[in-house]
């Protein structure tokens, strides 16, 4: 029977001067982020030219490929910036990736991606990758769109996705199910005063029920967080106070 892999954790204006004010096209120049950004009546997407500051997001040249289903998502969330979807039409609405578009980018392998944890849809199709860690996709809890080379599987196995369809050289996986409520898998218990929370596909975590926290939800009660930063502060103090005192011997010494 195969298990999931599990990780369990404890815790717990803007504004601009419109260019002409009757015109429900205009046009906006900014010189630090963009060449050009078209805002529409409709959900838009804007496009910067230039390379944005997520590695991710330039990890390939150009932008997200035209007709790609990464940017069609787009048109439904605001803005594009190299190969990265980002919700709202200005840099300052939301600075979450959640569209990736990292398709025919010659990629052998990948290593990280959690630059993208928002992220919705992801393509990493046409890349010659062989194999994927099984962690790659740990915590990418709102991923529902995957596409994948074909020689690639699912993350969390078929039973972790609601459709997983083959198309031409692409390995499709959409909807991405609970760990929490599969069959025909292990059972993993949370402990007491905790619930089982989807950590991403074939992954879960328990969180702490409200009031309770620390190892396995056993401290009820809210985090002395002043005591803890107070603790923390003070410690910070003394130590830079001796090094201070010790350095400025040494120095009288020479």
């Amino acid at each position: 029977m195969r298990s999931l892999k599990s990780t369990v954790t404890w815790y717990i204006t803007k504004s601009y001067d419109p260019f002409y004010e009757k015109m429900s096209v205009s046009v906006f120049k900014s010189l630090d982020l963009y060449i050009f950004c078209i805002l529409l009546f409709f959900p838009t997407v804007c496009i910067g030219l230039q390379n944005t500051d997520s590695p991710l997001c330039r990890m390939c040249e150009g932008v997200v490929q035209n007709g790609s289903a990464v940017w069609k998502f787009c048109f439904t969330v605001g803005r594009i910036q190299g190969r990265c979807c980002f919700k709202g039409n200005l840099v300052e609405d939301e600075d979450s990736i959640l569209g990736l578009d990292l398709s025919n980018c010659s990629l052998s392998h990948v290593e990280d991606l959690h630059e993208a944890l928002a992220a919705k849809i992801i393509d990493l199709s046409n890349n010659p990758i062989f194999n994927l860690s099984n962690s790659t996709f740990q915590g990418f809890k709102h991923l529902t769109h995957l596409v994948l080379p074909i020689k690639l599987e699912c993350p969390g196995g078929n039973i972790s996705w609601d459709t997983v369809e083959v198309k031409h050289d692409t390995r499709l996986c959409e909807g991405q199910r609970s760990a929490c409520n599969q069959t025909g898998q292990m059972p993993w218990n949370c402990p007491e005063n905790s619930l089982c929370m989807p950590y991403g596909p074939g992954f879960f975590e328990c969180s702490c029920v409200h009031n309770f926290h620390g190892y396995k939800c056993l401290r009820q009660g809210h985090f002395p967080m002043l005591e803890v930063m107070a603790i923390l502060g003070g410690s910070t103090v003394i130590i830079s106070t001796l090094l201070w005192v010790t350095q400025r011997q040494k120095v009288k010494s020479t």
